[in-house]
């Protein structure tokens, strides 16, 4: 399943939720993103029927290898991307807003390059 900047959006939600170390239920990704509990619900299936997130009897949602795997870039990129634009100038609200946009599109190349530029700047 190729999945579009939404599903990315959702596994990375869940990701930065699960870091609390609380278990992470459906009206968390509500609260977190703002979007309705049908629309977190449609996302949530779509997720479990890719192969992306394990959902159990009890609505605790965790991360498969596959999910993990694709949260943790998209949340290395924002979180890079973020520091890198507020390194170079860029307000941390307007950062944070272009990061979101930025860590979708960006490619593993473009990434790697501005990874390994503020490695050295540090």
């Amino acid at each position: 399943m190729n999945l579009q900047e939404s599903g990315e959006m959702y596994l990375e939600t869940i990701y930065v939720l699960g870091k609390t170390g609380k278990p992470v239920r459906s009206i968390d990704i509500c609260e977190e993103m703002g979007y309705s509990k049908p629309s977190v619900s449609r996302a949530v299936g779509l997720l479990k029927n890719g192969g992306y997130i394990h959902v159990d009897a009890g609505g605790y949602i965790t991360l498969t290898a596959a999910g993990l795997e694709i949260a943790a870039k998209i949340y290395e990129r924002h979180t890079l991307i973020t520091e890198f634009l507020v390194a170079i100038g860029v307000s941390r609200e307007t950062a944070l807003d272009d990061a979101c946009k930025i860590e979708h599109d960006i490619s593993d190349e473009s990434f790697e390059a501005i990874k390994a530029f503020a490695n050295r700047t540090k």
